[in-house]
């Protein structure tokens, strides 16, 4: 997630293909919407690109502009969300492998 810009992570969106009135939508089509979100390979730079840009509409990384404004409330002193989320991802990369035995197979360290 080292580039910001949207033309370099855009181009692996799931949703590059999708009607953009698909993703701009309201009420109970917003869940629809974000179904396109499951799986996406940037869906994480998605979401720090809507929210460091506070983007009010549309759904941007599985999250409505309701759900970004909450969280925008919530984490008011975050100067760079594309930061906090790069370091978050790789914080959660380390965790999961620390918990994998050589076969594979998951179990506690200690």
């Amino acid at each position: 997630m080292g580039e910001d810009d949207q033309d370099t992570w855009g181009v692996r969106a799931v949703c590059r293909t999708a009607d953009p009135d698909e993703l701009f939508v309201e009420g109970a089509a917003q869940n629809e919407a974000k179904a396109l979100c499951t799986g996406c390979p940037v869906r994480t730079e998605c979401l720090a690109h809507a929210l460091d840009r506070r983007i009010e509409h549309g759904i941007w990384g599985d999250m409505t502009e309701r759900e970004r404004r909450a969280l925008l409330r919530r984490r008011p002193t975050v100067t760079s969300w594309r930061r906090l989320l790069e370091t978050a991802r790789a914080e959660y990369g380390r965790q999961s492998t620390e918990y994998q035995e050589p076969s594979g197979g998951f179990s506690r360290a200690g």
